[in-house]
């Protein structure tokens, strides 16, 4: 796929157990088009987290390839790939992952203050402000995430993760730790984020509820692909 933002060939990822290789991904390829909403499914120990991991670069591959906006990333030296990773993904942890010593605005700026970006901080300010007000927080920029529910924490999060109009953003588990009204709450930030900024978002989950906000759905058990369903769009 010429136009593809993701290619995954051959992905595997194998761990030593005592005497005995545990295979966590077994063979793992697929595409994933630019601007595309997939959510990968899978129960527990199906190897959806350590996909997503090797596709943020965060964890090395046994074998098999990984190419993010037409960059492979497997053979990178890891100051290039934290390089890279900062400007080309975001990341929407399950857990927020918020500085609690930062306000909500300094922690949505915090990526434009780590990347070397040439726009100065006035402009990297109202970005953040934008963002905050996006997902209905632009009244609560200089509170401090103690200060906030969960909720809010979260919207946080996807606010920072589109900090820096990053191409892919891939997210945890990121209605995990959120109740009902919340984690739908948060799915449709994600979904609007998604459409205005033109990001191709990747997200791990194993709650159909959740899958079903995506316009596919790849489904994982035993480190293997057992489907891969695009939904009919309908005009």
């Amino acid at each position: 796929m010429a136009d593809a933002a993701i290619v995954v060939r051959g992905l595997t990822r194998s761990i030593s157990n005592g005497t005995r290789q545990v295979e966590i991904l077994r063979g793992i390829s697929f595409e994933v088009e630019r601007g595309e909403f997939v959510a990968i499914m899978g129960s527990s120990g199906s190897g959806k987290s350590t996909l997503l991991g090797l596709l943020a670069g965060l964890d090395t591959a046994t074998s098999g390839e990984v190419v993010l906006n037409g960059i492979s990333i497997t053979s990178l030296a890891e100051d290039t790939l934290a390089q890279m990773r900062g400007k080309l993904i975001g990341f929407v942890f399950q857990s927020y992952q918020l500085i609690p010593t930062l306000t909500a605005l300094e922690n949505v700026l915090l990526p434009y203050e780590l990347n070397d970006s040439t726009g100065g901080l006035k402009a990297g300010i109202e970005r953040a402000r934008e963002l905050l007000a996006s997902v209905g927080l632009g009244e609560r920029g200089d509170h401090y995430p103690i200060q906030l529910s969960g909720g809010e924490q979260q919207r946080v999060a996807l606010a920072r993760a589109f900090m820096m109009r990053p191409p892919i953003v891939l997210a945890d588990e990121p209605t995990g730790n959120l109740d009902t009204v919340n984690g739908a709450q948060v799915m449709r930030l994600l979904e609007t984020l998604n459409r205005a900024e033109g990001t191709t978002l990747v997200l791990v989950t194993h709650d159909p509820v959740v899958a079903e906000h995506a316009r596919r759905v790849i489904t994982l058990r035993d480190g293997a692909i057992v489907s891969d369903v695009r939904k009919t769009v309908t005009a």
